[in-house]
C-alpha cells in the first residue's frame, strides 16, 4: 500500500536543486581531498587565512615566499628536501584547489539559503535542520586546518584521528544533504516491514562507519601492509597478541596497523552479508518497486567496492584505484543514503516540511 502525495512546488523544486548542487560541491571536495592527500601535497600550505587564502600566489617572488614557508616543516626536511620550485607548485595547487572548494561551498550554501529565508521560502523545522549543516560546515573548515597543523610540527603527514575526522564529517554534511534534498521529493510512500527499515538505516550507519575505518587505514598508512588477500598476516584472523600489544589495548584500534586494516576487511564483510539479507529481504516484502531496486544498486555498489578494496591493496595502493576507491566509497555512501531514506517510514513529514510553499 502507498501513499500519494501532491505534485512538487516549483519552489520546492528549487531548493531541493539547491541542496542537491551543494551535495556535489561536497562530493567533488572529497575527491580533490583524497587526491591531495594521495599526492603528498596537504601540507604545502602552511598557513590558514580563510579570506586571503582564497589567491595564490602572483607573482614569483609570493611563489618564493610561500615555498620558504614549506621548508620548515618536517615534511620537506626529512622526505622533500630538494624539491624544485616547479614541484613544489604542483603540490601547492592541489591543496589550494582543495580548500578554494571548501570555501565555495559555503558560499554556495549560505547566500541561496538567506535568500530563500528572506522570501519565507522555508518552515521552522528545515530552517534548523540547514543552519545545523551549515554550522557543520563551518567546524569542517576548522577540522581541516586542525589536521594540517598536526603535520606541521613533528611528524611528516597528518594524524590519522584528525584525518579520519576530517572525512567522516565531511560525509556526514554530504549525507544530510542529499537526505534533506531527498525528502523534498514527493512521492508515494512504501509501505514495509519495520525490520527492513531498520537494516536499511543501519546499512547507512555502517557505510559511514566504513568510510572512518578507512580512513584510518589511509592516514595510518596500513594499506601499504598485509598486501594479501583472504589472508592478512598470514592467517584470516590474525593472533590476538598481534592485534593488541599496544597500552592502553584501546590504542590498537587507531594506531596498531595489524587491526586497523583487520577492522577494516571485516566490517568490509559484515557490510557485503547485510546488504545481500536486506535485498533478499526487500525483494520478499515488496514484490519489486523503488525499495528492491534501491536494494539492489547498494548491493552491488557494495560488492563493487569491495572488489576495488581488494585490488587496492593487492596491489600497493596504486593512485588511480586508491582515488577510485575513496570516491565509490562516496557513491555508496549516497545511494545508501537514498534507498534508506526512500523505505523510511517517516514519509508524511516531506509535507509538512515546506507546507508555506503550497499556501504561497
Amino acid at each position: 500500500m502507498s501513499v500519494a502525495h501532491s505534485e512538487p512546488h516549483p519552489r520546492r523544486r528549487f531548493v531541493r536543486a539547491w541542496l542537491l548542487i551543494v551535495a556535489a560541491l561536497v562530493f567533488a571536495t572529497a575527491a580533490l581531498g583524497g587526491a591531495t592527500r594521495l599526492t603528498g601535497s596537504g601540507l604545502s600550505i602552511v598557513e590558514w587565512r580563510p579570506v586571503m587564502g582564497a589567491l595564490p600566489p602572483l607573482s614569483d617572488e609570493a611563489w618564493h615566499a610561500e615555498f620558504a614557508k614549506y621548508k620548515t616543516i618536517p615534511q620537506y626536511q626529512e622526505v622533500n628536501r630538494g624539491m624544485s620550485l616547479e614541484a613544489f607548485k604542483v603540490i601547492y595547487w592541489w591543496e589550494w584547489g582543495h580548500r578554494l572548494l571548501g570555501r565555495v561551498i559555503g558560499v554556495a550554501f549560505l547566500l541561496p539559503f538567506l535568500w530563500f529565508l528572506w522570501k519565507g521560502w522555508i518552515e521552522p523545522g528545515l530552517r534548523l535542520r540547514l543552519w545545523t549543516i551549515f554550522g557543520l560546515g563551518a567546524l569542517q573548515g576548522a577540522v581541516g586546518w586542525w589536521m594540517v597543523t598536526s603535520g606541521l610540527a613533528e611528524r611528516l603527514s597528518v594524524s590519522p584521528y584528525r584525518l579520519a575526522f576530517h572525512l567522516t564529517l565531511a560525509c556526514t554534511i554530504f549525507a544530510m544533504l542529499l537526505w534533506t534534498a531527498q525528502r523534498l521529493k514527493p512521492r508515494d510512500g512504501i509501505d514495509l516491514p519495520p525490520r527492513i527499515r531498520t537494516r536499511a538505516m543501519l546499512l547507512l550507519i555502517l557505510v559511514l562507519a566504513q568510510i572512518y575505518l578507512g580512513a584510518l587505514v589511509a592516514g595510518s598508512r596500513a594499506g601499504l601492509i598485509y598486501n594479501t588477500w583472504p589472508l592478512i598476516d598470514g592467517a584470516l584472523v590474525p593472533d590476538v597478541s598481534r592485534l593488541f600489544f599496544e597500552r592502553p589495548w584501546w590504542r590498537n584500534f587507531f594506531e596498531n596497523t595489524l587491526l586497523v586494516q583487520f577492522n577494516h576487511r571485516m566490517l568490509a564483510y559484515a557490510i557485503f552479508a547485510l546488504a545481500i539479507l536486506h535485498t533478499a529481504n526487500v525483494a520478499r516484502a515488496s514484490r519489486g518497486g523503488a525499495a528492491l531496486t534501491g536494494a539492489l544498486v547498494l548491493a552491488s555498489l557494495i560488492t563493487l567496492q569491495a572488489g576495488i578494496g581488494i585490488l587496492t591493496l593487492l596491489h600497493v595502493v596504486p593512485l588511480g584505484l586508491a582515488l577510485l576507491h575513496q570516491a565509490m566509497a562516496v557513491v555508496t555512501l549516497a545511494v545508501a543514503v537514498i534507498h534508506a531514506e526512500r523505505v523510511s517510514q517517516r514519509r508524511a513529514a516531506t509535507a509538512d516540511i515546506m507546507r508555506p510553499l503550497l499556501s504561497s
